[in-house]
This record gives C-alpha cells, sequence and structure tokens, in this order.
C-alpha cells in the first residue's frame, strides 16, 4: 500500500478472493471497510497476524510499545476544511482522502495485555430506522422480481431467493442515491448496469461482513458483470462508503 493505492484495486480483491472480507471485519471492525480491506492485504504481504490496530501513540496509551523495525500499516484519512453555509455557520467538509502509513497491529508490539473489542451486533430494524428507510409490503406481480426500491422505500418479495441480500441490495439503491428521482426493480434476469453492480457489490461487503449466505451469488455476479470492464474509481470509493454507512447504521452503540 501506498499513497497511489486505488479503491478500485481494493474493491476487487475483495471480491476475489473469498472470506477475505469477513477476515478483515472480525479484525478490524472498528474502522472503515475500505481499511480493513487495506489492513488485512498489508498483513498477508507481510505474514503478521491480523489483530486490534492502533497509531503509536494510541499504543502508548495502552502501556504497549511498538517493536523495533516494525513497519507502519497504511491506512486511507480524509483531508478536511472549514466552509461556510448559506447561513455563516462554518461547516466540516472532506475534500480528498490520502494514505498515511501510521498504524501498527497488535503482533507488531509489545507489553501490557490488551481486551479483544467485541464485535457489535447488527440489526436490521435499528439500521432502517437510522438510515430513515422504510420496509413495505412487496406488491410487484411479476414472479421473477425479488425486490425493489422507490425513493427511500424498500420491499422484498416473500418468495426471493435470498431474501437478506435482496435487503441489503435494495437498501444500498437507496444509499447509493439511485432512487432519488425513480425507482427499480430486480429480478434474476436485471439488466448488469453499473447501479445494478454497485448495489450488489454494496451488498457482497455487508453479507461478508455479518457472515450472511448469498456471497457466492453476489460474487458470481459482479464478476460477471466485470468482464472486460471494471468499476470506475468514484464508483468503488461510493460502494465502500455507502456499506461503511449500512453497517454503522444497524450495530449497537
Amino acid at each position: 500500500m501506498d499513497n497511489q493505492t486505488k479503491w478500485t484495486e481494493l474493491l476487487q480483491q475483495a471480491v476475489m478472493e473469498p472470506g477475505l472480507i469477513l477476515r478483515a471485519y472480525n479484525a478490524f471492525h472498528g474502522y472503515s471497510l475500505s481499511n480493513q480491506v487495506a489492513a488485512l492485504i498489508q498483513c498477508q504481504q507481510r505474514q503478521i497476524e491480523p489483530g486490534p490496530l492502533n497509531t503509536y501513540p494510541g499504543w502508548q496509551k495502552l502501556s504497549r510499545q511498538v517493536r523495533k523495525g516494525e513497519k507502519a500499516i497504511w491506512l486511507c484519512t480524509p483531508l478536511t476544511r472549514k466552509v461556510k453555509d448559506d447561513g455563516g455557520v462554518d461547516q466540516t467538509v472532506i475534500t480528498t482522502f490520502v494514505w498515511k502509513p501510521h498504524w501498527f497491529v497488535y503482533g507488531q508490539t509489545e507489553g501490557e495485555p490488551i481486551l479483544t473489542p467485541q464485535i457489535p451486533a447488527w440489526d436490521k430494524a435499528r439500521a432502517l430506522a437510522a438510515l430513515g428507510i422504510q420496509e413495505i409490503p412487496f406488491t410487484a406481480t411479476d414472479g421473477n422480481v425479488q425486490g425493489y426500491a422507490q425513493k427511500r422505500e424498500i420491499a422484498v418479495s416473500p418468495l426471493a431467493a435470498i431474501p437478506h441480500k435482496t435487503l441489503l441490495h435494495e437498501i444500498a439503491h437507496v444509499e447509493l442515491g439511485h432512487t432519488a428521482e425513480t425507482s427499480f426493480t430486480d429480478s434474476v434476469l436485471t439488466p448488469r448496469s453499473l447501479r445494478e453492480a454497485e448495489a450488489e457489490a454494496a451488498a457482497l461487503l455487508l453479507c461478508e461482513s455479518l457472515e450472511l449466505t448469498g456471497v457466492e451469488y453476489a460474487r458470481g455476479y459482479i464478476q460477471s458483470w466485470l468482464g472486460g470492464n471494471a468499476i470506475p474509481e468514484k464508483s468503488a470509493q461510493k460502494i465502500f462508503g455507502v456499506a461503511d454507512r449500512i453497517l454503522r447504521a444497524g450495530r449497537e452503540c
């Protein structure tokens, strides 16, 4: 990893390598999904045991010391600046993202033992409430339709092959902004458009993070769509951001 690492590279590796997202989430759930994947890839490359992650000063506060000669893990951090809104009030906005080498995993340190952070539980109702999305009764008459999204409403067919994956896919459509001006229906014959690939990629990240079934189906769908194409850098960044937002919305505080 370095300052030239692309979001598309992280997303492709997450999609292509079964189990990578789950291992990354279990080890680094306190960080963004893109940083979880980045940290795990670096651990694998260096043959370091994944585990709790912190900065040099952060480990010192926990009475642990980074071992001499250890190289830091690169993570992506936002750069922000202050702007005034229409009312003249200062607002903090993200201007760009940069990769910085400031983090070390537990296995690169020595000293006092620490408690392993617990992974917070995720709840669908909590997530929908936090995101302002309503699940409504399914009314489509087309038997191929698995689910649909409109404005900030979603519906999942009672006959959906993998209901939880369809639910996450439809939530992703809303959070990706796809339903701002129109509505979408998703069937097993859905055209392989960029919007569908974005929503399915977000659903894959979520299903694997939460150890839910349907990952292989999602992976196959995305890989098939990617034949000869690549998800644009901007789309990859959106996918990671939306999956993060959905995960955080449903987790216990």
